[in-house]
């Protein structure tokens, strides 16, 4: 008897570090997917001219999965190496916190399970993470901030202007060099304190928004139960984040969310990654009126990637919503919101782009319209928006 339960201990053991070592790879490579098309291999005018972008991307959900990403890897869709071969001088790197087991843009009831909670624990997080939102998200910045660490300046952590305009200096002599900025899905990291806001923007972050896939204390998000729009302690997260030049994020969020912050937003806001309902039409995506609004207040629309938000699984879907953005809201306020390794399969990983170039061609978007949609909008967003220094 003695002699089982010493095999069956072994075994469970065994049974453990393999679930360990094993699921969150089995997780990324089955959650963030490359639905290829064999038909879209892009144009050499348009690989000529993606060699030629700066491409800025403000969203994607890269640190959630363990990979390091300063090596080259075969599943999920970035890392350092396959974002300088894809020509991206910027990318966003949002950090989600609090995720449904099984996502669901309709309506997710507040006490739904949590797929993070079980990611925090496979993947070995701190102990502190496994019943804390915010140290879940400090701890992904810490993991951010050691990235750019151990990089040997191939990649930059940008907080300010002053940082963006160092590394762009610096990358126009060696174009191989990328950088990044850190986001929040979600302020229920502030745990009702709005305190932490100077705590998340001390770690490194320079966008948030006030929900993701539920409803917060600070909002209604557009795949909760309320749909309600900004509670009093969102709008004190509002004017708190606009204090420190901290950007707002509306994706997400519901319609009474985007309108409240909107109403009172007294700097640019952004949808960091998106479709229209013009081209795609469901609850995840703008309306042309949130667009012009978007617009109207001087912020930016990320175009996703991902068959929600553009209901296709080719570039030109993607062409086909921005063509759609930039007739609604004008050429300055749109540019890229992958949604990268956000648990969605695109038609590429970040080495693909040339094949939005291609389709946006197509589209009938000159080349300096095309480098204003790749990057130069979001470069040129962030330049204005960041703290200074």
């Amino acid at each position: 008897m003695r002699r089982f339960l010493q095999i069956t201990a072994a075994a469970l053991a065994l049974s453990i570090a393999f679930l360990v070592s094993c699921a969150p790879y089995a997780a990324d490579r089955l959650k963030n997917r490359i639905v290829a098309d064999p038909s879209a291999a892009p144009s050499a005018r348009a690989v000529a001219l993606a060699g030629r972008l700066r491409v800025a991307d403000l969203h994607a959900d890269s640190l959630l999965w363990g990979r390091d990403l300063l090596e080259r890897h075969s599943r999920g869709h970035v890392d350092v190496p396959r974002l300088a071969q894809g020509h991206v001088a910027l990318q966003g790197f949002g950090v989600v916190t609090r995720a449904p087991l099984v996502l669901n843009i309709e309506r997710n009831e507040d006490d739904a399970a949590d797929v993070i909670t079980l990611l925090a624990l496979v993947q070995l997080w701190p102990q502190a993470t496994w019943g804390s939102f915010k140290e879940r998200a400090l701890y992904q910045a810490r993991t951010f901030q050691e990235l750019a660490r151990r990089s040997d300046g191939r990649f930059a952590m940008i907080r300010s202007g002053a940082d963006l305009d160092t590394y762009l200096a610096a990358r126009a002599l060696d174009p191989s060099l990328t950088s990044g900025f850190l986001a929040i899905e979600g302020a229920h990291v502030l745990e009702g304190d709005i305190q932490n806001v100077d705590v998340m923007f001390e770690a490194g972050f320079r966008m948030m928004a006030p929900t993701h896939y539920f409803d917060t204390e600070l909002g209604g998000s557009a795949h909760g139960e309320s749909k309600r729009g900004l509670t009093e302690l969102g709008r004190q997260m509002v004017r708190a984040m606009e204090a420190r030049h901290m950007i707002v994020d509306v994706a997400h969020a519901s319609p009474a969310t985007i309108a409240d912050v909107l109403a009172m937003a007294a700097r640019p806001v952004v949808v960091s990654h998106t479709g229209v309902r013009g081209t795609c039409d469901n609850n995840r995506n703008l309306t042309d009126d949130q667009v012009r609004a978007i617009a109207a207040n001087g912020g930016l629309i990320g175009i996703g990637y991902w068959e929600t938000a553009v209901c296709g699984r080719d570039g030109r879907a993607v062409a086909r919503a921005i063509r759609h953005a930039v007739d609604v809201a004008g050429i300055a306020h749109v540019g890229l919101g992958s949604d990268f390794d956000g648990s969605v399969a695109t038609p590429f990983d970040t080495t693909g782009l040339a094949t939005v170039v291609d389709a946006l061609l197509a589209e009938g978007f000159g080349d300096e319209d095309v480098a204003r949609i790749m990057g130069e909008n979001v470069l040129a967003f962030l330049g204005s928006n960041l703290p200074a220094r």
